[in-house]
């Protein structure tokens, strides 16, 4: 059975490097450092985390687990922080069958700072929003018991993300528990862990305790996006048209 030793480190010492000097001219001569003690660690504990995964949300599951791996290259072109790496490596499990960022996918990253776990959606469009808000209101018992199972939240906390000020339109009458999960824009949970564990053999069994736990909600509300689609050409939820 293969297992991951940790990553060494080399690579928290390579990301306090590059805080410190996030420029092309210092990252250049360290590539093949990235690469052997960055990169290559986290394609092998992303292909074990993949392979859990497959025991409790297979749909999340990726055929080639190196594409879930992020880029360290930052898309600085709307940014004002114009520096041309990010200082931490990521990788996200999307669900099968919905648009990357709108369904629930699994997240981890790995720093010299923390380890992150994170899951649920990040980037839901109207479409995706209008659809959950009514699945919460119309399932209010199931979707507050899944949200505040005493394993979830002893293992990653309340639910997050942003929020409306105020309830959205048609929703103003909800009862007084599901008003704060309806202004959600956001739909997720996050937790940070120490960064010395991903020095360790742990670090996978850490990660996968959280996906584990988080994977019923998440798969319910990939359920409900799904069922919205039933019918459509693409099968997917519509959304609307992009302004340029």
């Amino acid at each position: 059975m293969k297992t991951f030793s940790g990553f060494s480190k080399k690579m928290p010492a390579f990301f306090r490097g590059l805080e410190k000097n996030n420029t092309r001219e210092w990252f250049t001569p360290r590539k093949e450092l990235y690469e052997t003690e960055v990169r290559q660690p986290m394609i092998e504990l992303v292909t074990l985390v993949n392979e859990d995964l497959k025991k409790f949300a297979v749909d999340n599951a990726l055929a080639d687990p190196k594409r879930a791996i992020y880029r360290l290259y930052r898309d600085t072109r709307f940014s004002k922080d114009k520096t041309p790496y990010k200082t931490h490596i990521a990788a996200t499990f999307a669900r099968r069958g919905l648009p990357k960022h709108c369904g629930a996918g699994f997240y981890f990253a790995i720093s010299h700072k923390s380890v992150e776990v994170a899951g649920g959606m990040y980037m839901p469009g109207p479409a995706e929003l209008a659809v959950i808000r009514r699945a919460v209101a119309d399932n209010a018992p199931k979707f507050l018991k899944l949200v505040n199972a005493r394993a979830l939240v002893k293992k990653l906390g309340v639910l997050a993300g942003e929020k409306l000020k105020r309830p959205p339109k048609g929703f103003e009458d909800a009862p007084a528990e599901l008003v704060e999960f309806l202004k959600h824009k956001q739909w997720y949970f996050y937790v940070t862990l120490d960064a010395k564990l991903a020095l360790s053999p742990r670090i996978r069994r850490e990660v996968v305790e959280r996906f584990a736990v988080m994977s019923e909600v998440m798969e319910w509300w990939n359920q409900v996006l799904l069922d919205a689609t039933r019918g459509e050409d693409d099968g997917r939820v519509k959304r609307p048209d992009p302004m340029w």
